[in-house]
């Protein structure tokens, strides 16, 4: 079946290394902030900190870094390094280094991380197309938020 346009579109911009950063809605963070009380955002840029107690940016390397007695929230790059976040974020908590990792990523269920880590978190999905900062037009895809919690005594 010869591909459309509108469907060539949408695959070379959702998996594009192009552009891979979506940075966070203020509006979502502060929200999730407000219930949360995060400590830390390991995956930002020098110029977009949320206003976390303490964050890392690309150059610092936060996937290196211990996520000990922090509360996170991880928004990373969706490029094909995301994987690495949820299972960093999973196993910090998971070992007890890390109190609480708030996920913003691409809802991509068919995916093996998907199956494998998110799902042993909570999940909500979000409705409709997030808006992210500096974006004119909202994301080409779906958005879901991943919950670990030390207290949820993951598997």
């Amino acid at each position: 079946m010869k591909e459309t346009i509108i469907g060539r579109f949408n695959r070379d911009v959702m998996f594009s290394s192009k552009d891979l950063g979506w940075n966070t809605p203020k509006q979502l963070y502060d929200e999730l902030n407000k219930e949360y009380f995060f400590t830390l955002d390991p995956c930002t840029t020098k110029d977009n900190p949320l206003g976390t107690i303490k964050f890392y940016t690309k150059e610092d390397d936060g996937l290196k870094k211990s996520w000990a007695k922090y509360r996170a929230f991880v928004n990373p790059e969706y490029g094909r390094e995301y994987p690495k976040w949820v299972k960093k974020a999973y196993h910090e908590v998971k070992n007890n280094n890390c109190e609480l990792a708030i996920l913003l990523i691409p809802a991509r269920t068919d995916t093996r991380i998907f199956h494998e880590y998110c799902t042993k978190g909570e999940i909500w999905f979000l409705k409709g197309r997030l808006h992210f900062s500096g974006h004119k037009n909202p994301a080409p895809f779906p958005s879901m938020i991943v919950k670990y919690e030390w207290s949820d005594n993951l598997s």
